[in-house]
């Protein structure tokens, strides 16, 4: 069996929780363009996937991710530019789909994301990490560029912060991470990441699994844009068919009738 087989991992948790995990902690979970289909393909099926309603990712080992692998690297090295060119729309496509999952993705980092991983986080919804937890937008080193991550990074950290890191390469802190939009939350260690990861499935667990989709697609309909009358008028005719929709009905129904909607879990 290659070592590669089992490099990405699909792991039910409670009701409606999947976890994507990373899985060769032996090579810092970097991910090459076998990896990158692999994980294409696990954010698919839980995106298809009726009864997940929440998309956790994370990793095992000590380190979230350290980006591309030494060995993928050699071998686009040594390859055509369309070779390379296909290879990059790969992680571009990786990315998107993370980026536009319908379904909340909470990302947990731990130890080092340098790289392709910067870009992971940055494509996550809600970002917990330790507080030993570095990050490094290291391409630059190499004599690259972080190409296809950077509308996402840069959308996480601004401009100003883009345009530091991308050409230095430093490595910045989790709770500079904080600072800049990339990482919500900082954590004391992994455990304590995790307790709080749970806190917040419970949170997500009372909210609308339809509207959490909405409120999120809401964002990309609204960010960036000038409040023009047609944007006024786009999010005036959201929350009327939200209203009307079923969850819209029952939500309204459960709150005026001071009982649980019918997707909070029985504690």
């Amino acid at each position: 069996m290659s070592e590669q087989e089992n490099a990405v991992l699909l792991n039910r948790r409670e009701a409606g929780v999947t976890e994507v995990v990373l899985n060769r902690p032996d090579k810092r979970n970097a991910f090459d363009d076998v990896i990158i289909q692999q994980l294409i393909q696990a954010l698919n099926g839980v995106e298809s996937d009726s009864e997940t309603k929440v998309v956790i990712l994370r990793s095992e080992g000590k380190h979230f991710s350290a980006g591309a692998d030494l060995g993928w690297m050699r071998r686009m090295a040594d390859n055509t530019r369309q070779e390379n060119l296909d290879d990059s729309r790969e992680l571009a496509r990786l990315m998107n789909v993370l980026n536009h999952l319908s379904k909340p993705v909470i990302g947990l980092v731990q130890g080092a994301a340098f790289g392709g991983a910067v870009g992971l986080a940055a494509c996550c919804d809600i970002v917990l990490a330790t507080e030993k937890a570095s990050f490094c937008l290291s391409e630059v080193k190499l004599g690259l560029i972080p190409a296809v991550i950077s509308p996402y990074v840069v959308r996480a950290i601004g401009e100003r912060q883009a345009r530091r890191y991308f050409i230095s390469a430093e490595i910045f802190t989790a709770a500079q991470a904080q600072d800049y939009g990339l990482v919500h939350l900082v954590c004391d260690d992994v455990e304590a990441m995790e307790q709080r990861c749970n806190e917040l499935l419970k949170q997500l667990a009372n909210n609308g699994p339809e509207a959490m989709k909405a409120a999120k697609d809401l964002v990309f309909a609204v960010s960036h844009k000038d409040i023009s009358a047609g944007v006024i008028d786009d999010t005036a005719h959201r929350i009327a068919d939200i209203r009307v929709g079923a969850e819209g009905q029952e939500g309204l129904s459960a709150f005026l009738n001071k009982r649980k909607a019918n997707w909070v879990p029985e504690e």
